[in-house]
């Protein structure tokens, strides 16, 4: 009987299973993503290499001295004055995101432990779990991914283990005062616990943290070692060891962070060093069973993107998930304090290199909290742009603190204006304005004008960059129309419409209203022009710049659409289609005095006037404006991809190839990708990998920007030019209906299989191998719709399954099928079968 019915139970299991994971593809996520795990047979050379762990809120680098574990903790929401701070008017001296130091003494120098050929420090990408084995003792360190606590486990083989000490140690003098803002670290012992707080004040600004130690599995002591320094002492002994570390941290002076960081330690506690761990995998799991991608090939290159893949998202999701999103100068991984360069801002370029790449990942709530942020200020952004630039709607600048933006006194705001416009000679500013002006942070982007020139008989001496009320990012708009662009992004991946009505369309619609009422856009011989605005950090004062026209032809039309959704604004659409319909074109080469003809035509910087940088050269490799707003994708007009190709072509006049330098903010990989360019993927994606700008540390993360930076930005700029060759869902236009393509720039060497998010809110599944090319694709619809896709075999009779079953067969170029919540979608060529290709991965 039993023999006679198992076989009957595994048929009656595998269709079910079938039925509900219908892929041809069997991924084994655990062999997958273990391949971008990180192995060391020797201590790091210094702590900016260790390897990172952390739960998305808190976190830290683990590295070893011979005889002692080293973190630092950190979080993405302590923050040391905000943007209405007056006592940070050096540049670089402004700090954020620290805690505490926390080293776990082993030995007493006695002898060493991590060193010589026993060493091995390993991080398991797929549970989140660091490990590291020396002399005689081994540790496992993990971040509880439900609480904010970090927990360590040491083993202890020694014949007669010594007593194990953990110092939680202060990262700056316990009383530090600058000005008006004051930072107090404190240190104290609550029974046999350690713990330290630390409180920011300026004027009516607080913030606090606190972190708790405690111990578990040995006799253990507390004590105050100096006014620096708590330590736990536990004894030598055969039984494990483990150190639980919890925070907290809060804007509210009101709040017991201690008690908050005392409960999140008691759970842990409560649930062992196992439970956190099992706890942890299962968020792990469920994390990676979202996506993937698999690349092979003869040469390793695609080897290469994959593993550098897996490990920048395995980095997001461990510093992404808290209030506010991961800076991009250190993360949640600075070690020598909270101090770093550039300060606590976050700067828009930088910090679309870590999100823009979350969008196909499947893991859009790894960008929630730059979702946050910016909602969050929004009142603050509204403000800004009345009082900054006399205008309507919202200013979101190129530079901001995590709060946004103060409001100014309005004496202050109304000179600004006029200066900031260019209504007023620079040289006419009032002693009023200038005093008001030199205690704010420079590198916020209204006061970014200002110029450092030093220490002179004790006192700081300030000047402006030559370029009067101009400066790096000062009259940058760009900014807010990318970050409501994403949010717009946002609702077609997910087809969210409350998510379009309360977040996004204030967003568009703010940002739209800006441009709108501008008072230096201006309608010239029937068109729409915009005057003394910067095109990055290149051009100051320009005309036209590539960056602001390409952000308001973005910008316009998917307000419009949104609007149009959610049938609001009636009115609005009108003026905003006007607007759209009159604006001036992109500027091209041709628009030059000196253009040359025959040359290939390009789109350049700037028309004239302009009062700093060279207008005439093509976009900022950086930036790339128009490749981000769907000005140009493989859905556009021929002429527009013309243009667009011989731009690209002119940032590499010998062509392609392995040698081509793409630097860390790049976007050329991405804009490459975005035009179907196969030399793109296969020689800038796996370059930008390996920089020639900036050393790579062995943890795979660079210090680009200076001391404490340590970051992935070049891994994330990385991530958004694969996703984009392996698969993309672009519209003909700003607004216009997505089109899916897939392998639109894969070289035809490289073996891939993927599971991505695409607009409409659908998953996709494709394989390519060398031998067949497209294999197959797959579409699961999250949402319902209309789905739209490029035949993969253009030309050639497909065939698509719905739910298993045949539903039509077309050659036509663009297929379009409908789609209700959770159909599932197999398009083979009509020759094929599904079996042919159903297969494991790993």
């Amino acid at each position: 009987m039993t023999r006679l019915f198992l076989p009957v139970f595994y048929f009656l299991v595998i269709t079910a299973f079938a039925q509900v994971n219908p892929s041809l593809l069997e991924v084994d996520r655990h062999k997958l993503v273990s391949r971008a795990d990180l192995t060391y047979d020797k201590p790091v050379s210094r702590s900016e290499e260790g390897l990172p762990v952390g739960n998305g809120v808190m976190g830290s680098l683990v590295w070893t001295t011979p005889s002692a574990l080293h973190l630092q903790l950190n979080r993405v929401d302590v923050f040391a004055n905000n943007s209405g701070s007056d006592n940070f008017y050096e540049r670089h001296t402004d700090y954020c995101n620290g805690l505490g130091f926390v080293d776990v003494e082993l030995n007493n120098g006695v002898k060493e432990i991590f060193s010589g050929n026993t060493f091995k420090q390993h991080l398991s990408c797929y549970d989140g779990l660091t490990s590291v084995a020396g002399n005689e003792v081994s540790a496992e360190v993990l971040a509880w991914q439900e609480q904010d606590v970090m927990a360590i486990r040491i083993s202890d083989t020694r014949a007669n283990p010594l007593p194990i000490q953990t110092k939680l140690r202060t990262l700056r003098p316990p009383v530090t005062r600058k000005g008006n803002h004051q930072a107090i670290s404190a240190v104290k012992v609550i029974g046999n616990r350690i713990v330290l707080t630390q409180e920011f004040r300026e004027g009516d600004y607080y913030c606090g943290s606190a972190v708790v130690i405690g111990v578990t599995g040995r006799e253990s002591r507390a004590e105050v070692e100096n006014p620096s320094t708590v330590m736990l002492s536990a004894d030598g002994a055969k039984q494990d060891l483990t150190i639980l570390m919890a925070s907290a941290a809060s804007f509210d002076p009101a709040e017991d962070l201690v008690a908050a960081a005392t409960r999140k330690l008691d759970a842990a506690i409560a649930l062992g060093f196992e439970g956190i761990r099992k706890s942890s995998q299962l968020w792990w799991q469920d994390f990676w069973k979202r996506s993937f991608i698999y690349l092979q090939s003869a040469d390793q290159e695609a080897d290469l993107i994959e593993q550098h893949y897996t490990y920048y998202l395995y980095v997001m999701a461990s510093s992404s998930r808290g209030k506010y999103p991961a800076k991009f100068n250190g993360m949640l991984w600075t070690t020598g304090g909270d101090e770093r360069k550039w300060g606590n801002l976050y700067w828009g370029a930088n910090q679309s290199c870590l999100y823009n790449a979350l969008l196909n990942t499947n893991h859009l709530e790894l960008m929630d909290p730059m979702f946050n942020m910016y909602t969050a200020a929004f009142k603050g952004f509204e403000t800004a742009a009345q009082q900054q630039w006399g205008s309507k709607g919202i200013f979101i600048p190129e530079t901001v603190a995590f709060d946004g933006l103060v409001p100014m006194p309005e004496e202050i705001a109304a000179e600004m204006r006029d200066l900031y416009l260019v209504k007023k000679p620079w040289t006419e500013r009032s002693p009023q304005f200038t005093n008001f002006a030199y205690t704010k942070m420079p590198f916020l982007s209204r006061w970014n004008w200002k110029k450092d020139e030093g220490w002179k008989n004790g006192v700081w001496q300030t000047s402006d960059k030559g370029g009067g009320a101009f400066g790096h990012v000062t009259h940058i708009f760009s900014r807010g129309a990318k970050i409501a662009y994403q949010y717009w992004l946002k609702y077609e991946l997910t087809r969210d419409v409350a998510w379009l009505r309360n977040d996004a369309y204030p967003m568009l619609k703010g940002v739209a209203e800006f441009y709108r009422n501008f008072p230096n856009v201006k309608k010239e011989n029937g068109k729409y022009h915009i005057y003394n605005v910067n095109d990055n950090e290149s051009i100051w004062g320009g005309h036209n710049t590539v960056e602001e026209i390409a952000s308001m032809k973005g910008i316009f039309p998917v307000a419009i659409r949104a609007a149009e959704i959610l049938n609001v604004d009636a009115e609005l659409r009108a003026s905003w289609q006007e607007f759209v319909d009159h604006l001036s074109p992109l500027a091209l080469s041709t628009d030059l005095p000196g253009y040359t003809q025959g040359k290939p035509v390009v789109w350049i910087r700037s028309l004239r006037p302009w009062i700093q940088g060279n207008g005439e050269r093509i976009p900022d490799p950086n930036t790339m404006p128009v490749w981000f707003f769907d000005l140009c994708t493989l859905e556009a007009d021929e002429s527009t991809r013309a243009i667009a190709n011989q731009t690209f072509d002119a940032y590499f006049p010998s062509g392609i190839s392995e040698k081509s330098n793409i630097y860390v903010l790049s976007k050329l990989p991405v804009a490459g990708a975005v035009l179907g360019r196969t030399e793109a993927t296969r020689y800038l994606v796996p370059n930008q990998i390996r920089t020639a700008e900036i050393e790579v540390m062995p943890n795979r993360m660079d210090m680009r920007e200076g001391f404490q930076t340590t970051s992935v930005q070049r891994l994330g700029r990385a991530a958004e030019a694969l996703q984009f060759a392996l698969c993309q869902s672009v519209p003909s236009a700003p607004g216009k209906d997505p089109v899916i393509h897939v392998f639109p720039a894969w070289p035809k060497q490289w073996d891939a299989r993927y599971t991505l998010l695409a607009r409409g809110a659908f998953l996709v599944t494709s394989s390519y191998t060398e031998k067949n090319g497209v294999e197959f694709v797959e579409i699961t619809s999250q949402a319902g719709g209309e789905c739209r896709i490029r035949n993969p075999w253009k030309g050639s009779d497909v065939t698509i399954y719905r739910n298993g079953k045949r539903l039509m067969g077309t050659k036509n170029d663009l297929i379009t099928f409908s789609t209700t919540k959770n159909d599932h979608f197999l398009i083979l060529r009509k020759d094929t079968k599904p079996d042919q290709f159903r297969q494991k991965v790993l």
